[in-house]
């Protein structure tokens, strides 16, 4: 014959499968509370920008036509070597002139695309905007601290950057796609005509 021994919470006198029972149907709710929170928290952080409004901010009075750059012969070489890999685009957009323009690029990361929006003013960077940001890592990119590197910043002849640009630990990939995409645009901003 098996001899029970009950363990009992001191000061209550009711054994602890007692109160662990009483306690569950309140736990389950609090986890399932924080559980609801923080996913709603995760997704009020999910700032996308709208290429519509990255285009508005830059172009407050109206709007410029868009054009495209076809990447063919010489450019997609040279698209190649800037991007160190294939292109998975034919041709890219943009809005404005030879003075000022707004590009939008799509670049993987690590293993998902970035959209980035980028700006040029008389062949300098006037802004760097991460629009859309998709990987699990590297979201430092998105802030200020980061783009504001950009500015300024124009293309040599071998299709570098006038500056160098401070990597985020733990985002090498991602800072490395918005160098590229910087590049490209300044690169190809050369065959906008006015």
């Amino acid at each position: 014959m098996e001899t029970q021994k009950n363990v009992y919470l001191l000061e209550t006198r009711l054994p602890v499968k007692h109160v662990i029972n009483k306690i569950t149907v309140p736990l389950k709710l609090v986890l399932l509370s924080l559980t609801v929170g923080l996913s709603a928290i995760v997704l009020a952080s999910d700032d996308h920008i709208a290429p519509e409004e990255f285009l508005a901010k830059v172009f407050t009075t109206s709007l410029p036509p868009s054009n495209t750059v076809w990447i063919t012969g010489e450019k997609k070489e040279a698209t190649e070597n800037i991007l160190g890999h294939k292109p998975g685009f034919l041709r890219i957009r943009y809005w404005g002139d030879s003075a000022r323009s707004a590009w939008i690029v799509d670049e993987i990361g690590k293993t998902e695309p970035i959209t980035i929006g980028v700006v040029l003013n008389d062949s300098e960077i006037e802004e760097v905007k991460v629009l859309a940001f998709r990987e699990s890592r590297g979201w430092e990119i998105k802030h200020e601290f980061f783009t504001r590197q950009f500015k300024g910043a124009s293309i040599e002849k071998n299709h570098r950057l006038n500056r160098s640009i401070d990597g985020i630990s733990g985002a090498t990939l991602s800072v490395k796609a918005v160098t590229n995409v910087s590049r490209l645009v300044l690169y190809l901003a050369q065959f906008v005509s006015s």
